[in-house]
């Protein structure tokens, strides 16, 4: 297998492909103070297997567009149950979310966790901005450093992998400087990375290594998951993900 199918074989076995809960979503969903009465037109970007889109889907109305590049990933999407009350509907995309084919003006919200750093937190607020209507809500996470300073070797290893790595206070000047006002912003939880996320991709290492036969491939997949869970571990206190949540002026 190549790295791109082994990712997918690993990652569309969990709920999640990042961190994130069912409560940052409604502490996400209280700052934006969306009204649930409302029919809303919606768009997941970067929805993984849907865990948040479902949530969502759950606890609002109207329809939601759930977009992610991998197919298997959105069939996932598909297989999965809402509540019956629910008031909602899913509507699936297979698409880049650096070519989206929406109109402008069309959605009341954008939602994306965990997934803009693919294209740039600053890309992605201005690229997206078009499909928003007036006063349309902006719900993104982000990599954001919790602390003004921070360990060298820490800083050297995540401008290597993400340069736009930043302080929450420079994410939320660039939303105010392109056209967006921020109205909320928390780091998520730690049990956001470890309970909800790394401990269940843990516990599918066994399993995704028995069903490709041990290949060096896969070992140094779980590896470099493993060095990201051993590194958060030490360094949890200087960085995590940043949800901010902006209104479109």
């Amino acid at each position: 297998m190549d790295d791109m199918t082994l990712l997918i074989d690993l990652f569309s076995r969990v709920e999640r492909q990042g961190p994130g809960g069912k409560i940052a979503v409604q502490r996400a969903l209280e700052l934006a103070q969306l009204d649930s009465d409302l029919d809303l037109k919606m768009a997941d970007i970067g929805c993984g297997t849907g865990a948040s889109t479902r949530i969502l889907a759950n606890r609002l109305r109207g329809e939601i567009t759930a977009v992610d590049l991998m197919p298997q990933f959105i069939q996932a999407v598909q297989s999965q149950n809402l509540n019956p009350a629910a008031r909602c509907s899913i509507k699936p995309l297979v698409a880049s979310m650096e070519s989206l084919p929406f109109q402008d003006n069309y959605f009341d919200v954008i939602w994306s966790e965990g997934a803009i750093y693919n294209m740039g937190f600053l890309n992605g607020i201005t690229s997206w901005h078009r499909f928003l209507k007036r006063n349309g809500i902006l719900v993104v996470s982000e990599i954001t450093w919790l602390t003004q300073k921070r360990p060298i070797e820490l800083q050297s290893h995540w401008e290597n992998i993400y340069p736009e790595v930043a302080t929450a206070s420079e994410k939320i000047a660039q939303l105010e400087q392109n056209g967006y006002a921020p109205i909320g912003y928390f780091p998520l939880p730690e049990y956001c990375w470890r309970q909800e996320y790394y401990e269940p991709l843990k516990a599918q290492f066994p399993d995704f290594l028995k069903r490709n036969a041990n290949s060096e491939a896969a070992k140094a997949l779980v590896d470099t998951e493993l060095q990201e869970m051993a590194l958060y571990e030490q360094y949890s206190q200087y960085y995590g993900y940043g949800v901010y949540i902006a209104r479109k002026l």
